[in-house]
C-alpha cells in the first residue's frame, strides 16, 4: 500500500460542500460529533447550535402534538430528526415526520440499515425565518419527491405554513374560522394554529382530541388495522 493511501484522511463535512449522497453518508457516519447534517439538492448544510426559544421549545411543542396523534393512531409511524433518503441528491433530517408503512399504502420504507427511504407523507420543519432553505431548495425537493403535506413554522415571523401536494404543486392550506387546519392525509390530525403560535398547548391538544374523536379518524384507524392484518 502506498504512503499516499495509508495517510489519506477523510475530509471533514462542511456546509456548502457539493457531494453525492454516498459520499455525504460516508463522511457523516465517520463524524459522530456532528449532530445534524443534511444534503439538499446536492449541497451540504450543517445545523447551528440549537437555541431554546427559536428551535428547542417550538420543536418540543410540535412533537407533543404529533406524538399524541401517533399514540392514538396505530399503523402510523413517527420520526424525530430521522434521516430520510429522498433521492440521489437529497438526504434531509427533518425535525419531525409522520409516515405510513408500505403495507397500508405508504410511500416510504425502513431500510436494512435503519434509515427512512422514500417520501414520508408529512414532514414538519422548524425554520428560523422565511429566508431559510426550508422554504426554498428543501421545499422543492420535498415537492418533487412526493411529500404529500409539508409544514414550516417560521419562528422569527411566528408564521406557520401548511402545504398540500396537489397535481405536482404545493398549495397552502388556510385555517378555518376557528383557526384550525385539518390534514388531508391523516384524518383527525387537527392543528389550532393561533394556539400553537401563542404557545397554548392545552388548546392545541384539546383541538387535536376533537379531531381524534371524529368518525373520520375512527374509520382511518379501522382501515389501517384491517390492511395490516392481511
Amino acid at each position: 500500500m502506498s504512503a499516499t493511501s495509508t495517510n489519506f484522511k477523510l475530509p471533514p463535512l462542511e456546509s456548502g460542500d457539493r457531494l453525492t449522497r454516498q459520499e455525504f453518508e460516508r463522511r457523516y457516519t465517520k463524524m459522530p460529533h456532528i449532530k445534524k447534517a443534511e444534503l439538499i439538492e446536492g449541497v451540504v448544510y450543517l445545523a447551528s447550535p440549537v437555541r431554546i426559544r427559536n428551535h428547542g421549545r417550538p420543536h418540543a411543542q410540535v412533537m407533543a402534538w404529533l406524538t399524541t396523534y401517533w399514540v392514538a393512531t396505530p399503523g402510523v409511524d413517527m420520526g424525530d430528526n430521522a434521516t430520510v433518503r429522498l433521492d440521489v441528491d437529497n438526504e434531509p433530517q427533518p425535525d419531525a415526520l409522520l409516515r405510513l408503512e408500505p403495507e397500508v399504502g405508504g410511500n416510504s420504507r425502513i431500510s436494512d440499515d435503519d434509515y427512512v427511504e422514500g417520501a414520508p407523507e408529512l414532514i414538519v420543519e422548524i425554520a428560523a425565518s422565511s429566508a431559510s432553505y426550508d422554504l426554498k431548495d428543501k421545499l422543492n425537493a420535498y415537492r418533487r419527491n412526493g411529500v404529500q403535506e409539508y409544514i414550516v413554522w417560521q419562528i422569527y415571523e411566528n408564521r406557520l405554513d401548511w402545504f398540500r401536494l396537489k397535481e405536482g404543486l404545493y398549495i397552502s392550506l388556510e385555517p378555518d374560522a376557528a383557526g384550525v387546519i385539518r390534514s388531508y392525509i391523516f384524518p383527525g390530525l387537527w392543528l389550532a394554529v393561533p394556539a400553537l403560535r401563542e404557545g397554548n398547548m392545552i388548546e392545541v391538544l384539546a383541538v387535536l382530541q376533537q379531531g381524534l374523536q371524529t368518525q373520520e379518524h375512527q374509520a382511518f384507524v379501522k382501515s389501517l388495522n384491517s390492511q395490516q392484518s392481511l
